[in-house]
């Protein structure tokens, strides 16, 4: 694994990513981020599906939503990623259906390895379950699977598995109760 990685997140990374992530930064700021919020949501999600994204029906990205490789999103029917939110997806990142993370959120699917004195770089896949909601400023690090339903509070930082259906706030985050809905 690690020299998976070594080999794709160095210099030698290949050039074809290099140029791949060159071609999609370039159309991020010109064609993507530009776009007005109350329209050009179909435009951004077409852009992003160009990029390799799959993206379910009903689902919706903001405009200064930043993604960082739309090969590695993938977003399940009405899903959401609301205005802000940095989606570093050098590893994958799942999101179920009926998901939504909120403003200025930070899904962060690598870092790096601080036991070595060179620090190379991983990821690991960040996975959100359907009807699953990642408030607003939370981190959400490497490896971490957010359970179906679960709640994750405001500018909570989430670097391990929070169980289905609870809720979580803090720094650390830590589990304050279930999430009960009410019919």
């Amino acid at each position: 694994m690690k020299e998976e990685v070594k080999r794709l997140y160095t210099d030698e990374m290949p050039r074809s990513l290099r140029m791949r992530r060159l071609l999609w930064t370039i159309v991020y700021f010109l064609l993507f981020r530009p776009t007005p919020r109350f329209m050009m949501e179909r435009w951004r999600l077409f852009l992003l599906r160009l990029f390799g994204a799959h993206i379910g029906k009903g689902s919706r990205v903001a405009p200064s939503c930043f993604v960082w490789a739309p090969w590695n999103l993938t977003m399940g029917n009405y899903a959401c990623l609301a205005e802000g939110v940095d989606c570093y997806t050098i590893g994958l990142v799942m999101m179920g259906d009926y998901t939504t993370v909120s403003q200025r959120s930070f899904l962060c699917s690598a870092s790096h390895d601080i036991t070595l004195m060179s620090r190379p770089l991983f990821s690991k896949p960040i996975i959100i379950k359907d009807h699953a909601w990642v408030a607003a400023e939370a981190f959400v690090g490497p490896g971490v699977t957010v359970g179906e339903g679960a709640v994750v509070g405001a500018r909570a930082v989430v670097v391990k598995n929070v169980e289905p259906w609870n809720i979580v706030i803090g720094n650390p985050a830590r589990s304050v109760g279930l999430r009960k809905l009410e019919d």
